[in-house]
């Protein structure tokens, strides 16, 4: 597979992605959000950490368009925001279990 290489702008983004997700939290709270839309609250039980930090940490991946968000009714839901996002941490999941294996 052969991929043009990006321009400086989108350079940029990709290392904010990966530097996002870089954090141990963010990318639980991502991880719990791939499957299947989650409340603040699920998400929070699931990862361990307080509301207002996932709450924070959510709000840093939808402006990284990682997340996106549906309300339903008093609650907000999350997931992933697209294929490629799903896409992309069900591959380095798949190679990180290898390198585990080696």
């Amino acid at each position: 597979m052969t991929t043009a290489a990006p321009d400086d702008a989108n350079i940029t983004i990709i290392a904010e992605t990966f530097r996002l997700l870089g954090d141990q939290t963010r990318l639980r709270i991502l991880l719990c959000c791939l499957n299947e839309p989650m409340s603040v609250g699920d998400i929070t039980a699931r990862v361990g950490a307080s509301q207002s930090l996932v709450s924070h940490n959510l709000r840093l991946l939808r402006a990284a368009r990682l997340v996106r968000s549906e309300r339903r009714a008093k609650q907000v839901f999350y997931e992933a925001a697209d294929q490629h996002v799903r896409h992309m941490l069900a591959d380095i999941t798949e190679h990180a279990a290898e390198e585990a294996e080696e």
